[in-house]
C-alpha cells in the first residue's frame, strides 16, 4: 500500500526534468551535475546555478541521506490526504551534495522517530500512473 494515496497529482515531467524521471523508473536515484565543476543540483536544471556552464552529467546519489528537515502534516492540504493524516515530509540531504536537497517521506517511521541527521535510505514506490517515487526508510541503527 502506497504512503499516501495514487489520487495526488503527480509531476508532469518536463524537458528538464524527464531524465531525472526516467532513472526513477530504473529505480535509479541520480541526481543532475554540472559538465564542467561537477557541482550537483536538484531540481534539474538547463544551466549550472554557479558556474553558468550547459553541461549535464548525472550522478548516483550516496546509498543513504539524512534528514535535513522534517514535518509532521496533521491538516490535510489536498481532499485525497484526508483519510492518511498525519503524514510526514521530508528534506533528505546527502554526503558530498552540498546544498542538494530531495523532498520526500519516510513511510516507515512514526512521528516520534523522525529527527533531525536520522539517516535514511531510499525505497522506490508506485505512483498514480505507475510512476516510480523515491521515497524513504529508516536506516537501521549499527
Amino acid at each position: 500500500m502506497p504512503y499516501l494515496p495514487t489520487s495526488l497529482p503527480f509531476p508532469s515531467p518536463s524537458r528538464d526534468t524527464s531524465e531525472f524521471w526516467q532513472y526513477c523508473a530504473e529505480r535509479c536515484l541520480k541526481f543532475q551535475a554540472c559538465g564542467e565543476c561537477r557541482i550537483p543540483r536538484h531540481p534539474p536544471a538547463p544551466i549550472c546555478p554557479h558556474c553558468q556552464s550547459k553541461l549535464i552529467s548525472w550522478i548516483d546519489a550516496p546509498s543513504f541521506g539524512r534528514i535535513f528537515s522534517y514535518t509532521v502534516v496533521f491538516s490535510a492540504s489536498h481532499d485525497a490526504v484526508i483519510n492518511d493524516l498525519p503524514y510526514n515530509v521530508v528534506l533528505v540531504e546527502f554526503d558530498g551534495m552540498d546544498d542538494l536537497r530531495l523532498v520526500s517521506n519516510v513511510v516507515d517511521a512514526a512521528p516520534n522517530e523522525l529527527a533531525i541527521g536520522r539517516e535514511v535510505v531510499v525505497t522506490w514506490e508506485e505512483g498514480p500512473k505507475k510512476q516510480l517515487l523515491a521515497r524513504f526508510k529508516l536506516r537501521k541503527e549499527k
